[in-house]
């Protein structure tokens, strides 16, 4: 009889280990079921769960917002002390390539992950790596083989890559040629205290990781722009990046910093632009888009301004708009000393899903500046202000209609909400990346 009720004890305590075996199993198939599908969904569906589960935990009180704000955000190291590194961040750009520890196999990958009006700019996908080993040698008008001026004038398409960690001092202008992508992942790349960056009459151009600072005015000088062309430059204003005559240009994460001029200028009908995951600091204009009030061919220009950091020591023109339709969404505002957002002569302005942090200085909290000369007047321009999280007493200043078929030309993707800003923001500027290792 004992055997018996030993035997029914060790039957029933085997059937209740089963049953929680099957459970589990269960719920390992389902959970694996789950990650098979988001695997498989697109890219949309996966923003948009995330999306979802991040609203649950939005923080609805302004001032823990703000507080959070300046405690974590004082610049881009602190910024990316956030504990653990998730692969997916609801960046759709950064989702695209950087959960792929295999980077440094994959790089052209990167070409098909912008968004925004410059999504069809593919750079040199499809040429040749071409590798700069020389940071030292600039010869503006015969330059040596593998420096960077050799391979941004070549009548090819490449795929430009960094050897090594360099600090590249331009003597003139670096004037590039189209279908080319300086792509400067795994090594740490300063162009700085010189000449930087022209972008003129080319398209399909890729700028991705660099470090520029610290540029100067050039010129009054011979500088060539092709294997078969070089002609004489006229002064350069020192930006870092000069956008002038050009379509399909992408610039994502950079890190940006007091140059003579702006930062990035897009003028003379340059358009189809996205301007993405950077961070911009110490600078008073930092952006202009137009060139002149009188200069109406800029009114085809489309711009998207996106998943940005706006940081420490910027005053105005962030950007700055004439003429044409800018799409401004899901950047981080945190430093302005006068005003974000400026234009003149009737420019289509749409921000979304931005957070715009004022200044202390009670007389700098609006986000919005419009300049007007002789008897124009603003009241009609379309800029409105949508889902933006507005903190510290800032306030945008909307004008015009705020239907949304007003805003078909200055939207170019969906905006997330402003509540996600700084996760979608964390990594913005140059990022540390290493062979075998995620981007950091």
């Amino acid at each position: 009889m004992a055997v018996s009720l030993r035997s029914i004890i060790v039957s029933s305590l085997l059937s209740v280990l089963l049953f929680v075996n099957v459970i589990a199993g269960r719920e390992s198939s389902e959970e694996s079921y789950q990650l098979k599908s988001l695997k498989n969904s697109t890219t949309a569906e996966r923003l948009t769960k995330e999306v979802e589960f991040k609203h649950d935990h939005a923080v609805d009180d302004p001032e823990a917002v703000a507080s959070m704000v300046d405690m974590t955000i004082k610049n881009s190291t602190e910024r990316r002390k956030l504990g653990f590194f998730s692969c997916v961040t609801g960046n759709p750009i950064d989702d695209c390539w950087r959960c792929d520890r295999s980077w440094i196999h994959n790089r052209k990958r990167l070409a098909d992950c912008s968004i925004g009006f410059g999504r069809n700019a593919i750079g040199g996908r499809d040429g040749r790596y071409y590798v700069v080993t020389d940071p030292n040698n600039d010869d503006p008008v015969n330059p040596r083989r593998g420096t960077l001026r050799h391979a941004v004038i070549q009548d090819r398409p490449l795929w430009i890559v960094f050897k090594r960690d360099m600090v590249i001092t331009l003597k003139q202008e670096l004037i590039m040629n189209s279908f080319k992508t300086i792509d400067a992942r795994g090594a740490s790349v300063h162009i700085a205290n010189g000449a930087c960056i022209t972008i003129q009459f080319v398209t399909n151009i890729i700028i991705h990781g660099l470090h520029i600072h610290d540029c100067k005015p050039t010129g009054n000088a011979m500088v060539r722009s092709s294997p078969t062309h070089y002609g004489w430059r006229t002064m350069a204003d020192g930006d870092a990046i000069s956008i002038f005559g050009s379509s399909h240009v992408w610039i994502d994460h950079n890190s940006l910093s007091n140059c003579a001029d702006g930062l990035i200028d897009a003028i003379m009908g340059s358009t189809a632009i996205t301007i993405s995951n950077n961070y911009f600091t110490h600078h008073n204009e930092v952006m202009l888009l137009g060139h002149s009030d009188s200069y109406e061919r800029d009114r085809v220009m489309q711009v998207t301004i996106a998943y940005n950091h706006f940081g420490v020591g910027l005053i105005q023109r962030l950007p700055r708009c004439r003429h044409g339709y800018f799409h401004i969404v899901n950047n981080d505002y945190t430093h302005w000393k006068m005003y974000a957002i400026g234009g003149s002569a009737n420019p289509t302005i749409n921000s979304q899903g931005n957070r715009y942090l004022a200044p202390v200085n009670p007389f700098a909290k609006q986000v919005t500046k419009r300049i007007v000369t002789g008897n124009m007047t603003w009241r009609h321009w379309n800029w409105r202000s949508e889902g933006d999280l507005m903190l510290n007493g800032a306030y945008f200043t909307p004008s015009g209609r705020g239907a949304a078929a007003n805003y078909a030309k200055a939207s170019s993707l969906a905006a997330k909400s402003s509540s996600l800003v700084g996760t979608l923001t964390a990594g913005a500027g140059a990022l540390k990346c290493r062979r075998g290792m995620q981007c950091i």
